[in-house]
C-alpha cells in the first residue's frame, strides 16, 4: 500500500485505467501498478516496446506539486529521484535494464511530493492539484502516440487512494 503523496504514481495509474477507455488501430496500452516492486518489474517491462513511469521525483529547481515530463535518456540535471527509497530503486532498476540492453524507450511523468508518511492515505492539496497536470500530460502523450480515449467514469485521485486502502491487493 502506498501512503500519502508517495502513492501518487500508483493512484494515478489506477485512476487513468478506471477513468478512461483507450483505443488505437496500431497499439495497446497496459496499466501496471508496480508499487514498490522495482527490480521485480524487469520481466514485465521487457515485454513492452515503450514505458511510461508515473512517480515521485525531487528537483532542485521545483516546489511541491511541480510536474516534470522527460525522457529517461535525458533526465534533467535538477532531478534527483530522492522522494523516497522506492524511487531510487526504480531508477536503479531502469539503469540495470540499460546495462543489458533490455529497457524500452522510457518517459517519466514525475511530481515533487510534500508528505511521505505511513500514517495516512490522504494526499496534500498541492500534489492532488499536480496530479491533474500529470493526468493531462499522460493523456496528451498517449494521444501523440496514436491513442484516442473517452472518459468512462468520473473519479478523482483521492477517491482512488481511499479505495485502495479498502482493497486487499497483496493477499
Amino acid at each position: 500500500m502506498m501512503f500519502s503523496d508517495e502513492g501518487v504514481g500508483v493512484h494515478l495509474c489506477r485512476l487513468v485505467e478506471q477513468k478512461y477507455a483507450f483505443s488505437s488501430p496500431e497499439h495497446t496500452v497496459t496499466f501496471v501498478d508496480g508499487g514498490t516492486l522495482a527490480e521485480r518489474l524487469i520481466p514485465i517491462i521487457v515485454e513492452y516496446d515503450y514505458l511510461i513511469v508515473l512517480d515521485c521525483v525531487d528537483a532542485s529547481d521545483g516546489i511541491i506539486g511541480d510536474v516534470y515530463f522527460f525522457d529517461f535518456e535525458n533526465v534533467p540535471n535538477t532531478i534527483s529521484w530522492q522522494g523516497s527509497a522506492h524511487e531510487i530503486e526504480m531508477l536503479q532498476t531502469l539503469k540495470m535494464m540499460d546495462m543489458v540492453g533490455d529497457r524500452p524507450p522510457t518517459k517519466i511523468v514525475g511530481i515533487i511530493p510534500e508528505v511521505v508518511s505511513d500514517t495516512t492515505l490522504k494526499m496534500t492539496p498541492s500534489v492532488i492539484k499536480g496530479s491533474l497536470v500529470m493526468e493531462k500530460t499522460l493523456l496528451k502523450h498517449l494521444g501523440e502516440l496514436g491513442f484516442s480515449y473517452e472518459q468512462i467514469n468520473d473519479l478523482d485521485i483521492q477517491s482512488v487512494a481511499d479505495s485502495s486502502c479498502k482493497e486487499d491487493r497483496w493477499s
